[in-house]
């Protein structure tokens, strides 16, 4: 009987939600991420994991961000039951996994150094930050506490990703939104970041050298892969689909004029990552997007000039 009862118990342990703590409360992800975790109900429903608390943070000198932290920090509270916490510290020992979802990418390195103290696995929303230094510090920082991190964005598991992934891809050109935020140094980490993740999760890595060219309406940034391969991404203003060609050794392969999203699979995929510590997207990778974005900023600078990845 004895033995039956302990099993019981572990089986409760094993079934136990993971507690998440939200850091940035500035954008409308924290919104969606919390239905998908917390409403059983939702269609996009990811279980295991359950959002408790919330530190708002914010940043005066970008509009995006002051103008809505209050009231997404509002509805947390309101509608979704959680507590709002006056520091990261105080986030800390109340979750067992943490979310930074600031919008402002130069945040996210000071929010880091505080939320590593807590030890826990966290997921960092894009873009991991608003320059190559500060993405590779972040990675130094964590590998030096030993805490667990990885960043993506949505994109990675959108239709067309899911689709046209291929080891067989012998070039990819991919289009998104490419609007700017003045306060980040790596333009494309505003919203290019999203058809940048597309072309790497297609491509891979081993991108060496960068060319951008710069004109009102769009960008178009290519790359040339160490095994001769050849990479575009199109960044669109202010806005525009999203979408993907693929090159094959005997085929042409498009993605569909619509590209259907939806945060569940990267939900799903965050949740084992808290449970296993495993990043589904490897960090070197993640370093590798922004070595890129540094090449493309660089060569935008030069007037087009092509630059190798630092």
């Amino acid at each position: 009987m004895r033995y039956v009862l302990l099993l019981f118990a572990f089986a409760g342990l094993a079934a136990a939600e993971i507690k998440v703590g939200i850091i940035g409360t500035d954008t409308s992800h924290v919104i969606a991420f919390t239905r998908i975790l917390n409403d059983p109900a939702s269609p996009d429903h990811a279980p295991g994991a359950r959002i408790v608390a919330a530190y708002k943070g914010g940043s005066k000198d970008v509009e995006s961000s002051h103008t809505r932290v209050d009231k997404y920090a509002d509805e947390l509270r309101d509608k979704w039951k959680l507590e709002i916490v006056p520091t990261i510290a105080a986030l800390c020992p109340k979750v067992d996994a943490i979310l930074l979802e600031s919008v402002d990418g130069r945040a996210h390195l000071p929010q880091f150094r505080e939320a590593v103290k807590c030890g826990k696995p966290t997921f960092i929303d894009k873009p991991l930050a608003s320059t190559l230094e500060d993405a590779r510090e972040i990675a130094k920082i964590a590998k030096a506490a030993n805490v667990k991190w990885f960043s993506t964005s949505s994109l990675r598991y959108s239709d067309v990703c899911l689709n046209l992934k291929s080891p067989d891809n012998k070039g990819v050109i991919t289009w998104g939104p490419g609007p700017t935020e003045p306060h980040h140094y790596l333009d494309l980490s505003w919203y290019g970041i999203h058809p940048v993740e597309m072309l790497f999760t297609l491509m891979g890595t081993g991108c060496e050298e960068v060319t951008r060219t710069a004109a009102k309406d769009m960008d178009e940034t290519t790359c040339r892969w160490k095994d001769g391969r050849m990479g575009t991404v199109r960044t669109l203003r202010p806005y525009g689909e999203y979408g993907a060609v693929v090159f094959r050794e005997k085929q042409v392969l498009q993605s569909a004029p619509k590209m259907r999203v939806n945060y569940g699979p990267m939900l799903k995929e965050i949740v084992k990552f808290f449970e296993n510590g495993v990043p589904p997207v490897p960090n070197e990778l993640t370093l590798e997007i922004f070595a890129f974005m540094d090449a493309a900023q660089r060569s935008k600078e030069s007037g087009g000039k092509p630059q190798k990845l630092r």
